[in-house]
Parts: structure tokens; sequence; C-alpha cells
């Protein structure tokens, strides 16, 4: 029998993930802030909460690799 094999890391996905996420993000806060009369202040928002988001959906995406 075989061992499974670890699923590999690919850096181009996981930099996708990372931007796309970040992009919704910060949409959202551009949505956001267009709402309240200051789109630039609701995109530096959704930025600031989309990299931690982003980085935490690449690791929820390569868990297994990172154990």
């Amino acid at each position: 029998m075989q061992a499974s094999s670890r699923s590999s890391f690919q850096p181009v996905e996981a930099g996708a993930i990372l931007a796309g996420t970040t992009g919704m993000c910060a949409g959202a806060g551009a949505l956001v802030g267009w709402g309240f009369g200051a789109t630039g202040l609701g995109v530096l928002g959704g930025v600031v909460v989309g990299i931690p988001t982003g980085v935490f959906a690449v690791y929820r995406r390569f868990k297994g690799y990172f154990s």
C-alpha cells in the first residue's frame, strides 16, 4: 500500500486566492464607502479587512500542506 500523496503547494493559485479575496473586500468596502460618501476610505477599509481574510482563505485551501 502506498501512503497518500500530500497536495502540492501551488503559488499561482495561492496568489490568485489572495488577490481575489482582497479585491472582493476592497470592492465591498468601496460600495459601503460610496453609500457614506467616502469611497476612498471604503476601499482602504476593504483592503485592511481583505488582506487578513485572503491569508485565512489561502491557509484554509492549503491546510494540509502547512501541517
